[in-house]
């Protein structure tokens, strides 16, 4: 192993799990040429795993051999590091919330970047660019809803969706009443119908 490859790898040891390597951070250590071989050469020999153009990880050792990252892990050090928004997709969202039972093949997040697919061995991982309001409460159990009823299409105003909008705290479902300002009318509609199940001139907000 090269100088500069045993340096990559002392540095890259230190690093949290799951953080995301690029050859650009490493340019204190020779030039871009030899930065750019000593990764290559370090991909080859399993050290690191390459998951996308300019992206690598650390394969964790365990008892059991060498384990790459969760899908989860790179995308929040995707977020971490880019300053992007990014979300489970609407199938995970749905899955998540018990109204499919459906596994999606492969795992799909939302992001306020650039499309594009991360290879995590021989799993693919697609980012996938999305409008702001669909990016809308990242990380809460009420965004989570409003991606998984996207997902899932008008006219899916079930019981099952209603019981899941339901379970929200009061301040939750306040919240996404008021996000369907700015979400397609045919999505606010089942929102609505969910939160409000028999309109009436008389129906309020949920107190808060």
């Amino acid at each position: 192993m090269s100088s500069v490859q045993h340096q990559i790898m002392q540095q890259a040891r230190q690093a949290p799990e799951g953080a995301l390597l690029a050859p650009r951070s490493f340019l204190h250590l020779g030039s871009r040429a030899a930065v750019d071989q000593a990764f290559s050469r370090l991909a080859r020999g399993g050290e690191l795993v390459r998951v996308g153009r300019g992206r690598y990880v650390r394969p964790r050792p365990t008892r059991f051999g060498r384990r790459l990252p969760s899908p989860e892990e790179v995308v929040a050090q995707i977020a971490g590091s880019t300053g992007e928004t990014v979300v489970p997709g609407g199938a995970s969202a749905a899955h998540g919330l018990g109204l499919t039972s459906q596994v999606p093949v492969r795992p799909v997040f939302l992001t306020s970047g650039a499309s594009r697919t991360l290879e995590l061995g021989r799993q693919r991982v697609e980012l996938r660019s999305a409008p702001p309001w669909l990016l809308w409460g990242p990380h809460t159990r009420e965004g989570d809803v409003l991606r998984a009823l996207e997902w899932m299409g008008e006219g899916n105003c079930s019981e099952a969706v209603r019981s899941v909008v339901e379970s929200l705290e009061p301040e939750q479902r306040t919240r996404l009443f008021l996000a369907c300002a700015a979400v397609p009318s045919g999505l606010a509609r089942v929102i609505t119908r969910a939160i409000f199940p028999e309109p009436s001139e008389s129906a309020a907000l949920p107190d808060a």
